[in-house]
């Protein structure tokens, strides 16, 4: 089933619901973009930490707080420029719930030490928004799904993320599983589904994103979400959707699949 935030139409909205190898996945080479903003280059009142200063962390852009929190680029990128790349590569919500030094330094290539600063600091930010007045999200359809990895569709780069589900099909974590390669991504199910287990999810909506815009599943998208049910069935876990994004448009390859199978021949 094909949805489109852009071209109202008239479709039946299905709810989600629970049920009691390698894949392969990838779409086209990815785009590459240029950042040339630097530190040095602006006038002194408009430098972050002279801003910080000046007018408080407000006044910021999220790159300048992180630009901030980085302290200096290195001898192949200015910080200025690593902070924005950082967030254009990663997506900002992304970048906040990842907790991984390691995979976070490979996959936008810094230092590992810069790494673990900014996993360190969304950490205490996250620590003290879940004491307060964390609001708790919940996905039934894959509107509502799209609606919450809406950011996913102007991404450069190929992403594969995971919503972790509780039985209240409450959101209890979101996981980057892949990012950034230039032919495919490998997905293997332990992968998907092993912070399922960590976070106890009973569920998980799996997406990525085609920077090409184009909607349409690949044989290995096909592949990989056949190849995913096979094993959320072993393990207990429902795989609900898989979803691809391009832009402000969506479709499930879950419902696609099954709406083939029950045309007449």
């Amino acid at each position: 089933m094909t949805t489109s935030t852009t071209a109202p139409r008239s479709v039946t909205v299905s709810r989600y619901r629970f049920s009691e190898n390698e894949s392969i996945m990838g779409e086209g080479p990815e785009s590459t973009q240029q950042y040339v903003l630097r530190v040095k280059d602006l006038e002194e009142d408009q430098k972050p930490r002279e801003k910080l200063l000046a007018a408080g962390p407000e006044s910021l852009a999220i790159s300048e707080l992180v630009a901030i929190l980085l302290g200096v680029g290195t001898k192949k990128e200015e910080v200025l420029t690593m902070a924005t790349r950082i967030l254009k590569e990663y997506g900002e919500r992304t970048l906040v719930n990842e907790t991984n030094p390691r995979r976070l330094s490979e996959a936008l290539q810094i230092p590992l030490p810069k790494a673990c600063q900014i996993v360190a600091s969304f950490e205490l930010g996250r620590r003290y928004f879940e004491r307060r007045s964390g609001k708790a999200v919940f996905v039934n359809t894959a509107q509502q799904a799209f609606d919450y990895l809406v950011d996913m569709g102007n991404m450069k780069k190929e992403q594969l993320r995971g919503l972790y589900l509780n039985s209240r099909y409450q959101v209890v974590h979101e996981e980057v599983i892949s990012i950034g390669s230039v032919t495919s991504n490998i997905v293997h199910p332990r992968e998907v589904f092993q912070p399922a287990i960590e976070y106890g999810a009973v569920a998980v909506i799996i997406a990525h994103n085609h920077p090409s815009g184009k909607l349409e599943p690949t044989y290995a998208d096909i592949d990989a979400t056949e190849r995913l049910q096979i094993a959320s069935r072993i393990l207990g876990i429902d795989l609900l959707d898989h979803l691809i994004i391009a832009g402000k448009e969506y479709i499930s390859i879950i419902d696609r699949e099954a709406e083939i199978k029950d045309e007449p021949i």
